[in-house]
């Protein structure tokens, strides 16, 4: 009987100076529609998978953070290239052994599909959610 392969992603920022790994799959993948993954994204929302922080490994380049404190109390961590300014992840305080990545980064994500929609009482009417994933 022969071992499963664990499926390893790559990904990178647009200068190509960030490059990344996640291994295995994500713990879910998600669309959110909250005012700063708008911002960040310069978009309606953001696209991202949450990984363990254990599957994540990062070479190359020199990442930017940005620290914020959620209405909640949480900090928020935003990692970015430091070069071309490429969201590449966050992380939340409060769940601190997991990272979500920005899906527009992986090499070919053509496979994970959003199964959640957050922050949706934020989206602009110009960002039209697919009814068939879960609000």
């Amino acid at each position: 009987m022969g071992d499963a392969k664990e499926t390893t992603r790559c990904g990178r920022c647009l200068c190509g100076s960030i490059q990344y790994e996640v291994t295995g799959e994500p713990e879910i993948v998600a669309h959110c529609h909250c005012e700063d993954c708008q911002r960040f994204t310069g978009a309606g929302h953001s696209t991202v998978a949450m990984y363990a922080k254990k599957q994540f490994l990062m070479t190359g380049g020199t990442i930017g953070e940005f620290k914020l404190i959620e209405e909640n109390g949480y900090e928020v961590t935003r990692g970015f290239c430091a070069s071309c300014g490429s969201p590449i992840y966050s992380h939340n305080s409060g769940n601190e052994s997991y990272l979500s990545v920005t899906l527009g980064t992986l090499e070919d994500s053509s496979d994970l599909k959003p199964e959640v929609v957050i922050f949706s009482r934020n989206r602009k009417p110009w960002d039209a959610i697919d009814e068939t994933i879960q609000s």
